[in-house]
């Protein structure tokens, strides 16, 4: 089987492609655990270390997000490549892209005497589907 070199040097194997597919399939942010159940449901055969190394490998190249939730990596497929912020429930993982506070940063950081390189910002909370479940 031949394969292709992408960006980097990261080789495109098969199952960095069915890797991708997974997760260009998932609206919210998942674990690798459950893209290895996906994708075992779906007959791939490819083995979890590999999908952690698959998504990994993703993110540093700026293809995915990922986020800490819950003591593990969630991971989701960056749709539009730009800097973005995320709103994320914290029991079911729906996620919402929200606009960056681009201005707060940068005045906090004036006010203190910084400079900004870089930010993130995630924000956690109960969505409202999650918050009916918990009433």
């Amino acid at each position: 089987m031949s394969s292709r070199r992408g960006r980097r040097g990261t080789q495109h194997t098969r199952q960095k492609d069915a890797v991708l597919k997974a997760l260009s399939g998932c609206d919210d942010f998942v674990s690798a655990q459950g893209l290895h159940r996906i994708l075992n449901e779906e007959g791939q055969g490819i083995g979890l270390s590999t999908v952690y190394r698959q998504l990994n490998a993703l993110a540093d190249d700026g293809k995915a997000d990922i986020i800490h939730l819950n003591d593990q990596q969630m991971f989701r497929i960056c749709q539009d490549g730009e800097h973005h912020h995320h709103l994320v429930c914290e029991h079911c993982g729906r996620t919402i892209e929200i606009e960056p506070p681009e201005q707060w940063v940068h005045s906090v950081a004036e006010e203190h005497g910084f400079s900004v390189n870089s930010h993130t910002l995630e924000v956690f909370g109960i969505c409202p589907d999650c918050q009916r479940w918990e009433a």
